[in-house]
């Protein structure tokens, strides 16, 4: 919430939180917060797929944007060139940046450069940091939002049924966007990564995409060099 409150912008927000009946201390977090929130859901949910989907449903604005629990903006301009992306061009659909891993004792683990999406890069197993990711409310009312028939890599099938089969209109923003903590549910055990890339074989094979048959493999193969890169400005 501090992360969303701090952005400098001249735009409107609605901040939409979806809570599963989390423990701990969110109930009071989010009684701190409740004259700052537009909308609050509080229900149980099929996962955390199923909790995005309800957000987006509930989201009113232009652009929807989804910020995890644990996870904050860089900065306070990331709305703000967020936004200038959309005003500057109705023809753009969608847009993405970067982002890094840090664990709990702040220090960067991983930096994840997305780079500019292009088809033979999604068939080498590419895809972009899904927290980046902001689209016109327009595209999920179109193609649909998350599938929930994949739990864990909902976020790819997602991205690369829009990006990639759909082939809608994405621009990169060419910075680090996004502060991840560690400990992500597609990479939190092994047993969660194999989940995850059998899942992504599954999409690509349902969606009959040819040529991405190599995916599963190369997805995983990719992350090795975000171990080892570490962002110029961040």
């Amino acid at each position: 919430m501090e992360s969303i409150l701090s952005q400098r912008h001249r735009h409107e927000i609605e901040t939409i939180v979806v809570d599963a009946g989390s423990s701990g201390r969110t109930s009071e977090v989010i009684e701190q917060y409740r004259d700052r929130i537009t909308k609050l859901i509080i229900e149980s949910d099929d996962g955390i797929y199923d909790g995005m989907n309800k957000g987006i449903r509930k989201a009113t604005g232009e652009v929807v944007g989804i910020l995890n629990a644990d996870d904050q903006y860089i900065d306070q301009l990331v709305i703000r060139d967020v936004a200038e992306v959309f005003a500057e061009d109705e023809a753009v659909d969608a847009c993405y940046g970067d982002q890094i891993y840090s664990n709990e004792a702040g220090r960067i683990v991983r930096y994840w450069k997305a780079g500019k999406s292009s088809r033979i890069k999604w068939l080498l197993g590419w895809m972009p940091p899904h927290p980046t990711f902001f689209a016109r409310r327009r595209i999920y009312e179109r193609y649909g939002a998350f599938d929930l028939q994949y739990p864990i890599a909902a976020d790819y099938e997602l991205m690369m049924r829009l990006m990639f089969k759909h082939g809608i209109n994405v621009k990169y923003l060419e910075r680090v966007m996004l502060n991840m903590a560690t400990g992500g549910n597609s990479t939190k055990s092994v047993m969660n990564i194999l989940k995850a890339n059998l899942e992504v074989g599954r999409a690509c094979r349902n969606h009959r995409l040819h040529g991405m048959f190599l995916v599963p493999v190369l997805k995983p193969a990719r992350k090795i060099p975000q171990f080892t890169r570490r962002p110029i400005h961040t």
